[in-house]
């Protein structure tokens, strides 16, 4: 008997017992759960757009998986409304989990679109951050710049690719002038010509910002600021119906009356 360990003993039992309750309780909380039934359906919508709510989410729900609430959480197809979910056009990701007290709850985001698309034949859709084509809808207008004008890119159905060289120029755009001051407050609207070449809508000025493509766009719109720092200054908004910077080492700079072209050759200095 005294060379028992007696402390040895006690932690073991002590373990043995904590294993037993461990497994007892986990039976119960399995049978809770095997008849648990769904108290609340719960659903959060993150982003910032609002192209859809929580009212569209449960009424989806409920319209296709029947009604939520009251039926047991066992018997709930939760995989399956995910996957439902996700197919909406508006909705990057979605996840489910249920609680201890019978709240399931739906965690859905949005995906967020960066310009709207006016095609050459008319067909409206926006674009995301992922490069998709997102539907138009009348119940939300998000604040995103709008390009249109000869821009062959189709639109058949949601949450396809863009495709052409020139949409995926126009995104490039966006981009590059997101978080800018300058640009995100001058820039209203672009616009491809005739040419196949984007031009730029700004708020203040009547005349067209002309950049072609989105190739040396950094190069590009350095050049047009020395023309609103440089040039606006002393010919004033209406001098000008056009400024071209589509040519490297040039401000063109097209008067409004008549056609004639007043082509400014200018030297950049990048340093400055």
């Amino acid at each position: 008997m005294k060379n028992i360990r007696w402390g040895l003993v006690f932690y073991s039992f002590l373990g043995i017992a904590a294993l037993v309750g461990l497994t007892v309780l986990m039976g119960l909380i399995n049978r809770k759960d095997g008849s648990q039934v769904c108290k609340s359906l719960k659903v959060n919508v993150e982003g910032k757009e609002t192209f859809i709510d929580q009212q569209d989410i449960s009424k989806m729900v409920n319209n296709q998986f029947g009604t939520i609430v009251g039926k047991q959480l066992q018997q709930i197809k939760y995989q399956e409304i995910e996957e439902a979910i996700k197919k909406l056009p508006y909705v990057s990701s979605a996840v489910i989990h249920t609680d201890m007290d019978g709240t399931v709850t739906v965690s859905v985001k949005q995906r967020e679109v960066i310009l709207r698309v006016i095609n050459s034949d008319g067909r409206e859709f926006y674009v995301d951050t992922k490069g998709h084509k997102i539907p138009v809808t009348l119940k939300y207008v998000p604040h995103v710049l709008v390009a249109n004008g000869k821009i062959r890119e189709s639109y058949t159905k949601a949450l396809e690719p863009i495709e052409t060289e020139t949409v995926k120029d126009l995104v490039k755009i966006v981009n590059h002038v997101t978080g800018n001051d300058l640009w995100e407050n001058q820039i209203v609207q672009i616009y491809v010509n005739d040419q196949n070449d984007i031009e730029l809508i700004p708020r203040v000025g009547k005349e067209l910002l002309v950049i072609g493509s989105a190739d040396s766009l950094d190069y590009k719109l350095k050049r047009l600021e020395m023309y609103y720092k440089n040039i606006l200054p002393k010919v004033g908004t209406e001098a000008y119906a056009k400024v071209n910077v589509k040519y490297g080492g040039q401000i063109i700079c097209e008067r409004r009356e008549g056609w004639y072209m007043d082509s400014l050759q200018m030297k950049i200095n990048m340093k400055n």
